[in-house]
Protein backbone atom coordinates (compact mmCIF):
# COMPACT_ATOMS: atom_id res chain seq x y z
CA UNK A 1 0.00 0.00 0.00
CA UNK A 2 1.12 3.43 -1.22
CA UNK A 3 1.92 5.79 1.95
CA UNK A 4 -0.01 9.37 1.27
CA UNK A 5 2.49 12.26 0.30
CA UNK A 6 2.05 15.62 1.50
CA UNK A 7 2.33 18.37 -0.87
CA UNK A 8 2.35 21.83 0.02
CA UNK A 9 2.73 24.89 -2.58
CA UNK A 10 4.60 26.78 -4.09
CA UNK A 11 6.23 23.70 -5.59
CA UNK A 12 9.63 22.91 -5.43
CA UNK A 13 11.51 20.76 -7.90
CA UNK A 14 13.10 18.70 -5.18
CA UNK A 15 9.09 18.19 -3.65
CA UNK A 16 7.67 17.08 -7.57
CA UNK A 17 10.61 14.81 -8.22
CA UNK A 18 9.45 12.81 -4.89
CA UNK A 19 6.10 12.04 -6.46
CA UNK A 20 5.06 9.10 -9.02
CA UNK A 21 2.54 8.00 -11.37
CA UNK A 22 -0.23 6.75 -9.06
CA UNK A 23 0.88 8.33 -5.66
CA UNK A 24 -1.54 9.61 -3.10
CA UNK A 25 -1.81 13.13 -2.10
CA UNK A 26 -2.82 15.90 0.22
CA UNK A 27 -2.34 18.92 -0.98
CA UNK A 28 -2.06 22.31 1.46
CA UNK A 29 -1.17 25.98 0.68
CA UNK A 30 -2.05 28.42 -2.02
CA UNK A 31 -3.17 26.98 -5.64
CA UNK A 32 -5.20 29.06 -8.57
CA UNK A 33 -8.25 27.85 -10.65
CA UNK A 34 -8.66 28.58 -14.80
CA UNK A 35 -10.22 26.90 -17.00
CA UNK A 36 -10.03 27.62 -20.92
CA UNK A 37 -11.57 31.21 -21.18
CA UNK A 38 -9.08 32.04 -18.42
CA UNK A 39 -6.33 30.50 -20.24
CA UNK A 40 -6.95 32.22 -23.72
CA UNK A 41 -7.10 35.37 -21.82
CA UNK A 42 -3.26 34.65 -20.01
CA UNK A 43 -1.71 33.14 -23.46
CA UNK A 44 -2.51 36.93 -25.12
CA UNK A 45 -1.31 38.62 -21.99
CA UNK A 46 1.77 36.97 -22.70
CA UNK A 47 1.72 37.31 -26.59
CA UNK A 48 1.27 40.88 -25.68
CA UNK A 49 4.80 41.22 -23.98
CA UNK A 50 2.43 42.46 -20.62
CA UNK A 51 2.90 40.56 -17.09
CA UNK A 52 0.11 38.29 -15.80
CA UNK A 53 -2.55 39.51 -13.45
CA UNK A 54 -0.78 36.44 -11.11
CA UNK A 55 2.73 35.04 -10.58
CA UNK A 56 2.01 31.47 -11.57
CA UNK A 57 6.15 30.48 -11.23
CA UNK A 58 6.67 27.95 -8.69
CA UNK A 59 2.75 27.35 -8.69
CA UNK A 60 -0.16 25.11 -9.52
CA UNK A 61 -3.90 25.20 -11.32
CA UNK A 62 -6.97 24.00 -10.70
CA UNK A 63 -9.23 23.42 -13.51
CA UNK A 64 -12.51 24.14 -12.09
CA UNK A 65 -15.24 26.62 -12.41
CA UNK A 66 -16.53 26.70 -8.73
CA UNK A 67 -20.34 26.67 -8.40
CA UNK A 68 -21.52 30.03 -5.61
CA UNK A 69 -20.59 29.70 -2.27
CA UNK A 70 -23.44 28.96 0.47
CA UNK A 71 -23.39 31.18 3.28
CA UNK A 72 -20.62 30.90 5.80
CA UNK A 73 -18.32 28.76 3.12
CA UNK A 74 -16.15 30.05 0.87
CA UNK A 75 -16.45 28.25 -2.06
CA UNK A 76 -19.56 25.77 -3.62
CA UNK A 77 -18.96 22.22 -5.43
CA UNK A 78 -15.67 22.37 -6.97
CA UNK A 79 -14.79 19.42 -8.78
CA UNK A 80 -12.31 18.91 -11.78
CA UNK A 81 -12.80 19.85 -15.12
CA UNK A 82 -11.44 17.89 -18.54
CA UNK A 83 -7.81 18.79 -18.32
CA UNK A 84 -7.37 18.42 -22.10
CA UNK A 85 -9.51 22.05 -22.95
CA UNK A 86 -6.07 23.76 -21.53
CA UNK A 87 -3.36 21.64 -23.66
CA UNK A 88 -3.01 24.40 -26.52
CA UNK A 89 -2.17 26.68 -23.21
CA UNK A 90 -0.38 24.47 -20.86
CA UNK A 91 3.12 24.13 -22.18
CA UNK A 92 3.24 27.73 -22.95
CA UNK A 93 2.71 28.40 -19.13
CA UNK A 94 5.63 25.76 -18.37
CA UNK A 95 7.89 26.67 -20.12
CA UNK A 96 7.74 30.98 -20.18
CA UNK A 97 5.83 31.23 -16.64
CA UNK A 98 7.50 28.39 -14.58
CA UNK A 99 3.97 26.99 -13.91
CA UNK A 100 4.82 23.77 -11.36
CA UNK A 101 1.38 21.76 -11.30
CA UNK A 102 -1.97 21.16 -12.72
CA UNK A 103 -4.66 19.79 -10.95
CA UNK A 104 -7.82 18.54 -13.03
CA UNK A 105 -9.26 15.26 -14.82
CA UNK A 106 -8.59 13.06 -17.50
CA UNK A 107 -5.33 12.17 -19.94
CA UNK A 108 -3.23 15.07 -21.00
CA UNK A 109 -1.76 15.65 -24.75
CA UNK A 110 1.79 14.99 -25.80
CA UNK A 111 2.59 18.12 -25.76
CA UNK A 112 1.93 18.58 -22.30
CA UNK A 113 3.91 15.52 -21.21
CA UNK A 114 7.07 16.94 -22.78
CA UNK A 115 7.07 20.81 -21.52
CA UNK A 116 6.48 18.81 -17.80
CA UNK A 117 9.46 16.78 -18.37
CA UNK A 118 11.44 19.53 -19.80
CA UNK A 119 10.59 21.67 -16.81
CA UNK A 120 9.75 19.39 -13.72
CA UNK A 121 6.14 19.91 -13.61
CA UNK A 122 3.71 17.82 -12.18
CA UNK A 123 -0.17 16.88 -13.29
CA UNK A 124 -2.31 15.66 -10.72
CA UNK A 125 -6.31 14.29 -10.97
CA UNK A 126 -8.62 14.57 -9.09
CA UNK A 127 -12.06 12.64 -8.78
CA UNK A 128 -14.95 13.62 -11.09
CA UNK A 129 -18.11 13.93 -9.09
CA UNK A 130 -16.60 14.70 -5.78
CA UNK A 131 -16.85 18.47 -6.18
CA UNK A 132 -18.36 18.88 -2.41
CA UNK A 133 -16.05 16.64 -0.86
CA UNK A 134 -13.46 19.27 -2.84
CA UNK A 135 -15.10 21.85 -1.87
CA UNK A 136 -14.39 20.88 2.41
CA UNK A 137 -10.34 20.94 1.79
CA UNK A 138 -10.88 24.80 0.59
CA UNK A 139 -10.79 27.29 3.41
CA UNK A 140 -10.60 30.49 1.68
CA UNK A 141 -11.67 31.77 -1.84
CA UNK A 142 -10.88 35.35 -3.35
CA UNK A 143 -11.25 36.27 -7.51
CA UNK A 144 -8.15 37.70 -8.59
CA UNK A 145 -8.44 38.27 -12.16
CA UNK A 146 -10.68 38.28 -14.86
CA UNK A 147 -13.82 38.78 -13.08
CA UNK A 148 -16.15 39.48 -16.01
CA UNK A 149 -15.81 35.29 -16.61
CA UNK A 150 -18.09 34.46 -13.82
CA UNK A 151 -17.21 30.53 -12.75
CA UNK A 152 -14.38 30.36 -14.93
CA UNK A 153 -12.32 34.00 -13.29
CA UNK A 154 -9.14 32.92 -12.07
CA UNK A 155 -9.46 32.49 -7.97
CA UNK A 156 -6.98 32.05 -5.60
CA UNK A 157 -7.22 29.27 -3.08
CA UNK A 158 -6.08 28.15 0.10
CA UNK A 159 -6.23 24.69 0.58
CA UNK A 160 -6.12 21.89 3.20
CA UNK A 161 -5.34 18.26 2.25
CA UNK A 162 -7.18 18.12 -0.91
CA UNK A 163 -7.09 14.74 -1.87
CA UNK A 164 -5.23 13.60 -5.14
CA UNK A 165 -3.52 11.48 -7.09
CA UNK A 166 -0.17 11.88 -9.21
CA UNK A 167 -1.52 11.16 -12.82
CA UNK A 168 1.26 12.03 -14.39
CA UNK A 169 5.19 12.61 -13.48
CA UNK A 170 7.91 14.92 -14.22
CA UNK A 171 9.32 11.86 -15.98
CA UNK A 172 6.41 10.87 -18.00
CA UNK A 173 4.99 8.21 -15.86
CA UNK A 174 1.16 8.12 -17.46
CA UNK A 175 -1.32 6.57 -15.30
CA UNK A 176 -3.69 7.21 -18.12
CA UNK A 177 -1.49 5.04 -20.70
CA UNK A 178 0.81 2.69 -18.31
CA UNK A 179 -2.26 1.90 -15.91
CA UNK A 180 -2.64 2.23 -12.16
CA UNK A 181 -1.16 -1.65 -11.19
CA UNK A 182 1.80 -0.95 -12.36
CA UNK A 183 2.85 1.92 -9.83
CA UNK A 184 0.87 -0.31 -6.71
CA UNK A 185 2.94 -3.29 -6.43
CA UNK A 186 3.99 -4.50 -3.19
CA UNK A 187 8.08 -3.78 -3.01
Amino acid sequence: MNQIKKLTTPLTEESIKNLHAGDSVLLSGVIYTARDKAHKLLAETLAAGKALPVDLQNQLIYYVGPAPAKPGQPIGSCGPTTSSRMDSYAPMLIRQVGLKGMLGKGPRSEEVIQAMKDCTAVYLAAIGGTGVAISHSVKKAEVIAYEELGTCAIRRLEVEDLPCIVAIDCDGNNLYTQGVAQYRQDK
